[in-house]
Order: structure tokens, then C-alpha cells, then sequence
């Protein structure tokens, strides 16, 4: 068996289950195990993988709510299986439910990005690429045909794909070209590498001596993107070594959280003052200076633009009885960004 085969379909039983149960983790799985146990065996039949489309899934099993749990208390009934066969099992596109209608096409494209940076304590950018996804919701009547095209794909490694997309046109041209299933669904996904900065800079200063450690944090807009930055935090973990810590900010509030991290919650940035972050830290007794430095988390958030520079030039749609409507955003935020003291 090819070995990406096996972790490609564990990938889909993740991607399904969460849908299905609005997140994963072990109390999940144990309070909707009747459904788990349907899925996984609609999913894969004598060691092969079988339907594993979402859509025809939800077809065939109803998903949990606390209707139908009521009813199988009562009922002594627990199956959620459907008594009959999904029309688009026998579909050239099982992705799709078979002929939806609607009164109102419309279909949303988001570009969702994530920025991983790590930024070393001189200050210089050792890593920043962007991990993004192109999501889609569509409510399109019939089996609508349609192309998206972006202004720069070049700058696109690591492309995967949603089985709907044709591979020709985007080997050939860099378009996309599908048939999408109905409702939300993710597209593709790509990174973009080795970005030159960031759009905001935090520049920590830590000086340790005489038992005690004084912290002060800078936090301001390297590139302007555009948009504004907002949902900013900072946040570090307090060595094990230190007793207490006593830290103030100009701007936003802090607060000691219990498992002995530092909360930096900084929302916006002011156009009149750089917001600032300073205290001092206690050691234990018997340690003059700090040997163990934090690691800086940042998080933030950028609505309307994506920052790889990734663009949507158009999308065309084609087999649909009137004019849709057409919607497009862009979210960026930060995932893995760190910033060493």
C-alpha cells in the first residue's frame, strides 16, 4: 500500500469527525462513539478506503443533536443510518448532493493565511513564511461550473488540492478550475516562503542581576499593511525560578495568569504612543541572575488583506440559471510567531 494513502485517509477521518462533532479530542469521541463507529464503517470496507465525501456522508448519517439523542433514549433506537442510498453515490461528482436548488445563488471565497515568524534575540528575522488556505461557500443550484484565477501564483509552494479540482487547467495555466461540492468546503491550500517582514515588530529587553530581572517589551507596526491590526497579544511563560512578578503597560492590561504565564493584551495599536510592557521579576533565593530567558508568543490579526501577497484576479462561474452573487475576503493572522530574549 502506498504510505501516503494511509495518512492522507487518517487525515480525512480527522477532517470528517471534526466536522461532525465540532472539534476532536478523547470526550468527544466517547460521548458520540455510536456515530463515530458509523462513519468509520461507511468510511473504509475490508481495509479500503470507500466514501469518504462529507456531503454524501451526511446523507447517509444523520449528525448528532440532542433531538435525536432524546429520541434514542425513548426509542431504544441508536442508529443514525439513512434506510436509503445517497443519489450521489453513483455521481461522476460525489462531492456534490444530487441537484440542490436554491433561490438565491451565492458563493463566498475567503483567503485565510497564517504567519509563522521566528525572530532571534538580536532582532534579526530567522524564518517567516505564510501557511494559507482558499475556502469556499458556495449555494449554487444545478452543477455549476467554475474557474478562479489569481494575479500571482508564483509565488505558491506546496499546493494541495480538494479532489474537485481539475489538475490540467492549473498545470497548464494556474487556474482553478471545479465543480464544488454544496456548502463550506476548502479548496486548497499552499505556503509562501521566505518573506522578507513582518507587519509588526516586538523588540523585548531583559536585564537580570542582584536577584531580580527588569523586563521591558516594545511593541509597534513595521509595515503598515493597509488594514488594521487588531486582536494583538503578547504573552510569555515566567521561569520556574522566579517567585513573583510585578509587570505594568501603557497600553491594554496585563494580567499573571496561573500556570505562571504572562498576558500582554494589547487589541490595537495607538497612532499616538507605542504601546509598552515593563516590570520586574523576582528571583528565588540564592540566584543572583536569570540563566533561563522566555520565549515571546505574539498573536494578531489583519481583516481585509492577505499578507503573502496573494491576489484574486477573477472568478467565473458558468451552467447557472441566473447571475450569482460573488463574495471575496481575507484574514491574516499570526500562527507560530516567536520572538527569543
Amino acid at each position: 500500500m502506498p504510505p501516503l494513502m494511509a495518512i492522507e485517509f487518517l487525515c480525512r477521518v480527522a477532517d470528517v469527525l471534526s466536522d461532525y462533532l465540532g472539534g476532536l479530542n478523547e470526550d468527544v469521541i466517547k460521548d458520540n462513539f455510536i456515530i463515530v463507529y458509523e462513519l468509520l464503517d461507511e468510511m473504509i470496507d475490508n481495509g479500503f478506503p470507500l466514501t469518504t465525501e462529507p456531503n454524501i456522508l451526511r446523507e447517509m448519517i444523520a449528525q448528532p443533536n440532542i433531538v435525536s439523542k432524546v429520541l434514542s433514549v425513548v426509542t431504544g433506537n441508536s442508529s443514525n443510518v439513512s434506510e436509503t442510498r445517497p443519489g450521489a453515490t453513483a455521481s461522476c461528482v460525489p462531492w456534490r448532493t444530487t441537484d440542490p436548488k436554491y433561490a438565491n445563488n451565492e458563493v463566498y471565497v475567503d483567503l485565510v493565511e497564517e504567519m509563522d515568524a521566528t525572530i532571534n534575540r538580536d532582532g534579526v528575522l530567522v524564518k517567516c513564511e505564510i501557511y494559507g488556505e482558499v475556502q469556499v461557500n458556495s449555494h449554487l443550484s444545478g452543477l455549476p461550473d467554475l474557474t478562479l484565477s489569481f494575479a500571482n501564483t508564483s509565488i505558491l509552494d506546496d499546493v494541495r488540492f480538494h479532489p474537485c479540482v481539475r489538475f490540467r487547467p492549473w498545470e497548464s495555466n494556474q487556474i482553478l478550475s471545479f465543480v464544488p461540492p454544496d456548502g463550506q468546503f476548502k479548496l486548497m491550500s499552499y505556503r509562501v516562503k521566505k518573506l522578507k517582514s513582518t507587519p509588526i515588530y516586538v523588540k523585548p529587553q531583559l536585564t537580570s542581576g542582584g536577584g531580580t530581572c527588569r523586563v521591558d517589551v516594545l511593541v509597534g507596526i513595521r509595515n503598515d499593511p493597509g488594514k488594521t491590526i487588531d486582536s494583538i497579544t503578547v504573552q510569555f511563560q515566567l521561569p520556574h525560578c522566579i517567585l513573583s512578578a510585578d509587570m505594568t503597560s501603557n497600553h491594554g492590561t496585563v494580567n499573571i495568569l496561573a500556570n505562571k504565564t504572562c498576558l500582554w493584551s494589547i487589541g490595537r495599536i495607538p497612532k499616538d504612543k507605542a504601546p509598552s510592557m515593563s516590570g520586574t521579576l523576582v528571583l528565588e533565593t540564592g540566584l543572583e541572575r536569570l540563566h533561563v530567558f522566555p520565549t515571546f508568543q505574539v498573536a494578531f490579526r489583519v481583516m481585509g488583506v492577505a499578507l503573502s501577497g496573494l491576489q484574486i484576479d477573477k472568478l467565473d462561474l458558468k451552467n447557472l440559471p441566473n447571475r450569482p452573487y460573488k463574495g471575496f475576503r481575507a484574514l491574516t493572522r499570526a500562527g507560530e510567531f516567536e520572538v527569543r530574549s
